[in-house]
């Protein structure tokens, strides 16, 4: 029986449920959306930190220029406390050489990995990808302006007593002091500077939270007793500084849209219980309990709320993906786990909505039965 006259009350009303139907379906889309971003704006911030390249160097103890470290010895000891949160691990050796009377900065690295570590390089030509490579090389779009180079020039680098030729596979357009150097592989600064199986300092690309940031480099700096691991404080907290907000923002963008949804329902529903007057007058004159009256019409709440949470869970799929292409430029993951969360927060906000209808078990079935 109650569940016959809860289908007929729906029935009746459905002009007004459809409406409150709308409301909640519409707010539980927006917070379905926000959460899934919410959830999903750590992995997604933390891929465009990372594009701005290294966020930690491990480098010799002090300010010297002219120490240097065993680099078999120092990446042997990186990969062995490596964690898939690195990302890239890039050992440098800089070396001041001179191409035609002109002194220039010679970066010596892993190309493959700096190709990996600083990929919005724009760069005209290509990436040379293997470490064995000795005979091509990188150049800075202001050094290769000034020395007259391209894509396919030759040019003979040297430093001190050693001199090697080499063909420029691309010219790298970074914004930084990159435009100014020559990138070799490592084993030909090495040659340069006659410091065989030497390097000057490591970068690394770790990925993840400010929190798995510093968990990476105690972890580096136990691991490397003597030498400096530091991060780059200005990305970490940065991005720790935006996620804090992000996360607030869209928690308070939440409740603002909840607490308008509220009032959408609440609005239908006293509209509802004006018309509902009459009937709950004869439901009570025939002998119907007030708390089976309330539960009705709570029943009738619930339902609302758990079909219009289910609806808008589905619309926000739709429109976090839409947002996420928008503002991150990648697709939002979805997260099951947001149905659960946009569901009960729908049948609570339609529940909360429904509390002009609790005030019709003050309803007089005498008042209604004189028809005032």
């Amino acid at each position: 029986m109650f569940w016959r006259i809860l289908r007929q009350l729906m029935r009746a009303g459905r002009g007004r449920l459809i409406l409150a139907l709308v409301a909640v379906t519409s707010g539980a889309a927006v917070c379905s959306a926000l959460l899934g971003l919410d959830l999903d704006a750590q992995r997604k911030l933390t891929h465009e930190f990372r594009a701005f390249g290294a966020n930690v160097v491990v480098s010799p103890p002090g300010s010297s220029d002219q120490a240097t470290l065993d680099g078999a010895d120092v990446m042997s000891k990186i990969d062995a406390v490596s964690t898939p949160a690195v990302v890239a691990a890039a050992p440098f050796l800089y070396v001041v050489g001179e191409v035609g009377g002109s002194p220039v900065i010679v970066a010596g690295t892993w190309l493959d990995e700096v190709a990996r570590m600083d990929s919005w390089w724009s760069l005209d030509g290509q990436w040379t990808a293997s470490r064995d490579d000795t005979a091509r090389c990188l150049v800075g779009r202001v050094a290769a302006r000034q020395l007259g180079l391209a894509p396919g020039s030759r040019v003979d680098v040297g430093s001190g007593a050693q001199t090697v030729s080499l063909t420029v596979a691309g010219v790298v357009n970074a914004g930084g002091t990159e435009d100014n150097q020559i990138f070799v592989n490592l084993p030909v600064a090495q040659n340069l500077a006659a410091l065989p199986g030497r390097i000057g300092l490591v970068e690394l690309d770790v990925s993840g939270s400010p929190e798995q940031l510093d968990s990476v480099t105690a972890s580096l700096a136990a691991a490397l007793p003597g030498l400096e691991v530091r991060p780059v404080r200005q990305l970490t907290e940065a991005e720790g500084q935006l996620l804090g907000r992000i996360h607030g923002l869209l928690f308070w963008t939440v409740a603002l849209i909840l607490a308008l949804t509220a009032l959408c329902v609440l609005a239908s529903m006293a509209a509802l219980a004006v018309e509902r007057r009459r009937d709950v007058g004869l439901m009570k004159a025939i002998g119907g309990p007030v708390s089976r009256v309330v539960r009705l019409f709570l029943a009738e709440a619930g339902t609302l709320g758990l079909v219009g949470g289910a609806l808008g869970y589905v619309v926000g799929l739709g429109l976090a993906e839409w947002v996420g292409e928008r503002v991150f430029g990648m697709a939002v993951t979805p997260r099951w786990e947001v149905l659960p969360a946009t569901v009960i927060l729908s049948v609570g906000v339609a529940l909360a909505g429904a509390l002009p209808l609790r005030l019709l078990g003050r309803v007089r079935p005498a008042e209604i039965l004189r028809g005032e």
